[in-house]
């Protein structure tokens, strides 16, 4: 599954610079989307000598799988975090956002990279959902955000009631990324593709361990989803999840699709907008989110939105469908600044819960200037917001999940011996051999036999019949499937197992 970022834009100047081990830089990143390219300049433009070391590409992971959706109006989930903090952090969630937003909207401008300018709509097709949105209005008024009641949101179905806020932005995340490894390659930075960080010292110098050998930085920057280096223990402060997005040329567009920014206030979700390429215009619909390595068939959840969308607009045809990986705090906050057990030289971002455009930016913001020595108002409220009860609470329901799908898949794993006879194309099956959990799949004719235990923390694995590839229930590492590691906070392939 590859995104239409992914499959219609070509990074310029992304040829992978030379890895030199032991070679010393201020500052290293690791991860090349949004948060680690953005953090990358804002350093580099202040004369830091700057390396982004990238496990896989450019955009890889979820920047080049994101709706790319640039919009203070998110959903619920202003309400979601006034549940659980007081008006004064979400006042500072809101102003980040913000100053992310204005942030990117300039370099857009500066770096001639298109952009559209569209209404944002959170709407509800329920009564549950409205009460829902009556919520979230009033959160974003104490927030400062003007934002309106509305039921005219062009959409070809009824709503029971929409929020609207204008002049948010939308745009190709892949054209974004592009202009930022140019700048940061005109301002003298690095950056290395197919190098994946396994480590890292305490006292600066860090020795910074890779895939590769060792590079030596006074600090490290966690720009990866989820922190891969478990001091903070971030893996058991956020939720996984895996969502799908699919694009579609429709009869009639552009007038026949509506041209709005759309997100659900229902279950399940659903995600909409346009897509302006190769001289047309697209349709995108995404949602479907579950949490990952815990859906019976991701396959379903995909064909699930394809017959709505089919439903809403006749005669729409797929061009595209993909997936991509959000993390979401306990508290919904995301978690920016010095990571604990760091030493004080490493930093990390996470936990944008699925609303990465202008929190990424954000963090990037507040990253670079707590290396540089500034000072961000809001980044130092949001990082001395306090643990209520309700984030305890929500802490160990995720761990608790978590603990009960480690025994309930062991003991499954354990039962259940392999078949003879491979998978069929396209499937894979977990069962015991020689006493050890092994997974054995088929793809693209190829059988492959794997350790079913991720490299992280010992989950037994399953298999995504989507996306063809292993996935963690526990804390959301992904394999592919000859064992190849996509992402998560594992560090390590999979062991292949001889046949």
């Amino acid at each position: 599954m590859k995104s239409l970022w992914l499959d219609t834009y070509e990074v310029p100047s992304a040829a992978s610079d030379e890895f030199v081990p032991g070679a010393h830089y201020d500052t290293v990143v690791a991860g090349a989307g949004l948060t680690g390219l953005t953090t990358a300049v804002l350093l580099a433009r202040a004369g830091q000598r700057v390396a982004v070391l990238e496990a896989r590409s450019v955009g890889a992971a979820t920047t080049g799988n994101t709706t790319a959706k640039l919009s203070l109006l998110q959903g619920t989930t202003l309400s979601q975090i006034h549940r659980h903090q007081s008006d004064k952090v979400l006042r500072a969630y809101v102003d980040g956002n913000r100053e992310g937003q204005q942030w990117l909207i300039r370099y857009l401008e500066q770096r001639g990279v298109p952009f559209q300018r569209r209404a944002a709509y959170t709407y509800a097709t329920t009564s549950k959902g409205a009460s829902a949105l009556r919520k979230e209005l009033q959160a974003a008024h104490i927030a400062g955000l003007h934002v309106n009641w509305t039921r005219d949101t062009g959409l070809p179905y009824k709503v029971s009631g929409a929020i609207t806020m204008p002049d948010q932005v939308q745009f190709h995340p892949m054209e974004v990324l592009g202009a930022l490894v140019t700048e940061l390659r005109e301002r003298g930075g690095t950056l290395v593709e197919g190098v994946r960080i396994t480590g890292a010292g305490l006292r600066s110098p860090l020795t910074v361990r890779t895939s590769e050998g060792s590079v030596r930085a006074d600090r490290l920057v966690l720009a990866t989803g989820i922190p891969v280096l478990d001091r903070g223990g971030y893996f058991a402060k956020l939720s996984p999840s895996r969502s799908y997005a699919l694009t579609y040329r429709v009869p009639g567009a552009p007038e026949s699709i509506p041209s709005g920014m759309y997100i659900t206030a229902d279950s399940p979700g659903r995600t909409l907008r346009t897509v302006p390429v190769d001289g047309e215009e697209l349709l995108l619909v995404g949602g479907n989110d579950h949490v990952v390595g815990r859906s019976a068939s991701p396959q379903a959840a995909v064909d699930d939105l394809e017959e709505w969308t089919r439903r809403h607009f006749p005669g729409a045809q797929r061009t595209h469908a993909w997936a991509a990986q959000d993390y979401r705090s306990v508290n919904l906050v995301p978690f920016i600044g010095a990571l604990p057990r760091g030493g004080g030289n490493i930093y990390v971002a996470t936990g944008y819960n699925k609303w990465g455009m202008s929190n990424a930016v954000a963090a990037s913001i507040a990253l670079s200037a707590e290396i540089l020595g500034g000072s961000v108002p809001w980044a130092e409220t949001l990082g001395r917001r306090l643990t209520s009860p309700s984030d305890v609470l929500s802490a160990l329901k995720l761990n608790a999940s978590v603990g009960m799908h480690m025994s309930k898949d062991w003991t499954g794993a354990e039962l259940s011996e392999l078949p003879d006879a491979p998978p069929a194309e396209g499937e894979g099956i977990v069962g015991r051999e020689k006493g050890r959990p092994v997974g054995v799949s088929t793809v693209d004719g190829a059988t492959c036999k794997v350790s079913a235990v991720c490299s992280h923390m010992h989950g037994v694995l399953h298999w995504n019949d989507a996306e063809r590839s292993w996935d963690c229930p526990l804390h959301g590492s992904r394999f592919a499937a000859d064992g190849t590691l996509l992402e998560g906070p594992a560090v390590k392939d999979l062991p292949r197992v001889g046949t």
